[in-house]
């Protein structure tokens, strides 16, 4: 093949080195525009993972690479005066003028001519006398440009500045501070990048860079190459004491916003983009390299092993797709914290770093486990102090040393109710009821959920009305023998249990006409009333320990504007609602805002239902679509919106639920995204069941 591959970076020079290595009779050329020690940027961090990568692909590169890599296991975490260290994270950086360095001497060895200070402007010539065209031009790639209508790519631009900028400071670990300035919160990322100096990014907000100065002082127009040293010499002075009186240095170092590139494509006949010409993650991640890196083998590796030009392109985006979309969705994930850090500035600093390590949802409480045991073992201790809960162990110098249980087992108090954990179960499968009463099965499903060991048990859709059923046979509480059948499933899950059980009211029928709107406010309330109930055995008296307004389905609610009904029959409700329990409200964005858009006015609808006497918001999220139809990479995006608000967070209880693992409830409580998650149904032999001691508070057994 003769192949042309436009862009003498990382990852069209690794490409080169690899093809020719699988196949020396491959004819390559890459063109560079610029000299061969003319670079801009400074460290490119890659995960030990991707080195082994590289040691299997080629390990001759590895070679040239090796003595200039800096290596480390440490990631520090600087808020508020304190320092948290999480371990074990395995990552290397070295100076992107080594790397391409390397890798230009690899291509030498193997006899590819890299054609320095020669730009390839004309990609319709070059893919008419070659094989195959390569296009790894980067984030601003001009193939891509030419061939928009082919590769339909999309370039969403980030709200947070941030500038790229060297420094004298050696650093042993990957360092995160969070600087308080007038205008909230800015974040310094910094590495070290070789034996003597490291890089340090400097972000923040939009109004931050305002506020701090930095619009009057960055220059309206900089050359090719020149840096902002007016902000330079402002950035210094913020961080003289991470600086700790060394250099900070520019190279072509201007105030930059984060292009998350995405393309419907990644080939047109015969060309075909790599790296940052074709996808971007953001840079706290630290990922951009070694994906170009690991497209780069893809497409050398399918190029040798496919039978032909088109096979081996589809193959490549076949591969490689699935990878960067996950990656993508993380990096954005990361992305949007750190351009909203001034949400979490409430938290207290050892959950703030939980926070912050597991931003991208793609570290967990357990991947943080595995990596550094005394780092969770501390969260899990300070999570259990601030929950009220037990730690196990003896005590030096008056510091508690022994084991906390799983912030998931930690105790919640829920108004003034008490859940011995942050686990909740909701069964929803479709239980046939006898003229909406309750029976064995209603009994054995949700009393099954609670000897499971979940802390709270919701029931699934209850009805206030016999012509507002979730569907045919569902159980109501629309009478006094309904109220009855509801009596022994609540008494069942009391006697047998230490979980607390509630109610979800709702009508899921449509609203009929606006005089109607009166009737049905009443029927929430009688509703309401036989859910309360004082006394055992009460006839008219359910006894439900919590009371949920279902506004995710059905009429009552789906959308901002119609918010005032479901209000007025959360008031009805509110009214008759024993004080000393929790009443909360389930909403479901993904109903009210079809479309992804509404995240603020989700926080608003909270809100206003906290404002009108609510303990809880239950937040039932589904996939979230962005701009460029990304789903969500997390199920307690909104939920994380609600809990963590500007100005110190909400005041009330946050339950997040929408096809959450058991594995990921510790990170979501711990981090503060949530007080309770929605799980999925436990068995008898669960591995979180309540632990030895939990008392049933009827007969006072132990669990085993």
């Amino acid at each position: 093949m003769r192949i042309a591959v436009i862009g003498g970076g990382p990852g069209g020079l690794y490409f080169s080195a690899l093809v020719r290595q699988l196949d020396p009779g491959h004819e390559i050329t890459v063109w560079e525009r610029n000299a061969p020690d003319e670079t801009f940027g400074f460290g490119v961090v890659l995960s030990d993972q991707a080195l082994s990568g590289i040691e299997r692909a080629d390990p001759a590169v590895l070679s040239e690479m090796r003595p200039m890599l800096a290596h480390w296991d440490d990631i520090d975490v600087h808020y508020r005066g304190t320092t948290f260290t999480a371990g074990g994270n395995g990552f290397a950086a070295m100076s992107r003028a080594g790397l391409l360095l390397a890798l230009q001497r690899r291509c030498a060895q193997l006899g590819i001519p890299v054609r320095h200070g020669s730009e390839a402007t004309d990609v319709d010539a070059l893919a008419a006398d070659h094989d195959v065209v390569v296009a790894a031009d980067g984030a601003n790639s001009l193939v891509r440009e030419r061939y928009a209508e082919a590769f339909r790519p999309t370039v969403r631009t980030g709200t947070c500045r941030y500038i790229w900028l060297g420094t004298d400071l050696e650093l042993d670990s990957f360092t995160f501070h969070v600087l308080d300035t007038p205008g909230g919160a800015a974040q310094v990322h910094a590495y070290p990048d070789a034996r003597h100096t490291s890089t340090l990014i400097l972000e923040l907000s939009e109004s931050a860079w305002h506020a701090a100065g930095f619009a009057t002082a960055t220059p309206p127009r900089l050359a090719p190459g020149e840096s902002d040293e007016r902000s330079i010499g402002i950035i210094a002075e913020l961080c003289k004491d991470i600086l700790n009186g060394q250099k900070l240095y520019g190279n072509n170092s201007r105030w930059l916003r984060f292009p998350t590139v995405r393309c419907d494509a990644w080939s047109r006949g015969n060309v075909v983009l790599i790296g940052d010409a074709a996808h971007t993650a953001h840079f706290s991640i630290g990922s951009g390299t070694k994906l170009a890196m690991e497209d780069a083998l893809a497409l050398a590796r399918n190029l040798c092993e496919q039978p032909h030009t088109e096979a081996a392109l589809a193959a490549y985006e076949a591969e490689r797709r699935p990878a960067i979309g996950s990656l993508q969705r993380a990096a954005r994930a990361s992305r949007e914290w750190f351009e909203n850090v001034d949400r979490y500035t409430h938290q207290e600093p050892q959950q703030f770093a939980v926070n912050l390590l597991t931003r991208s949802r793609r570290v967990s409480y357990a991947g943080l486990r595995r990596r550094d045991p005394g780092f969770t073992a501390r969260a899990e201790r300070w999570f259990a102090d601030a929950a009220g809960g037990a730690v196990v162990g003896d005590t030096a110098g008056g510091e508690v040393c022994g084991e906390a249980s799983p912030p998931m087992l930690q105790p919640f108090t829920l108004g003034r109710l008490e859940l011995v954990n942050r686990l909740v179960v909701s069964p929803d499968s479709r239980v046939p009821a006898h003229d909406g009463v309750p029976g064995d099965l209603e009994l054995v499903h949700l009393g099954g959920a609670a000897l499971g060991g979940a802390g709270l048990v919701l029931t699934g859709p209850v009805a206030v009305s016999a012509t507002g059923g979730a569907g045919p046979g569902r159980a109501g509480l629309c009478s006094g023998e309904q109220a009855a059948g509801w009596r022994r499933v609540v008494d069942f899950v009391h006697t047998h249990s230490p979980a607390r059980i509630g109610v979800r009211l709702g009508h899921y029928g449509p609203d009929g006409p606006a005089e109607a709107l009166g009737e049905l406010r009443r029927a929430f309330a009688a509703a309401a009333r036989r859910a309360a109930g004082t006394g055992p055995g009460a006839p008219d008296a359910a006894g439900f320990d919590l009371l949920e307004l279902d506004c995710a389905h059905g009429s009552l609610g789906t959308s901002y504007g119609r918010l005032r009904h479901p209000l007025d029959v959360f008031d009805a409700v509110r009214a008759v609602w024993p004080d000393e329990r929790p009443l909360g409200v389930r909403i479901s964005p993904a109903r009210w805002f079809p479309d992804g858009d509404g995240v603020d006015a989700v926080v608003r609808i909270a809100n206003e239902f906290a404002a009108r006497g609510a303990t809880a918001v239950h937040v039932c999220a589904g996939p979230r679509a962005d701009r460029d139809g990304c789903a969500d990479p997390d199920p307690d995006a909104y939920a994380d919106r609600i809990r963590n608000q500007a100005g110190g967070g909400s005041t009330f209880a946050v339950i997040a639920s929408g096809s959450i693992r058991v594995s990921d409830v510790d990170t979501i409580v711990l981090a503060g995204r949530a007080d309770l998650c929605v799980v999925d149904r436990p068995t008898m032999n669960s591995p979180w069941r309540f632990p030895r001691g939990t008392p049933d508070r009827a007969t006072s057994q132990e669990w085993s």
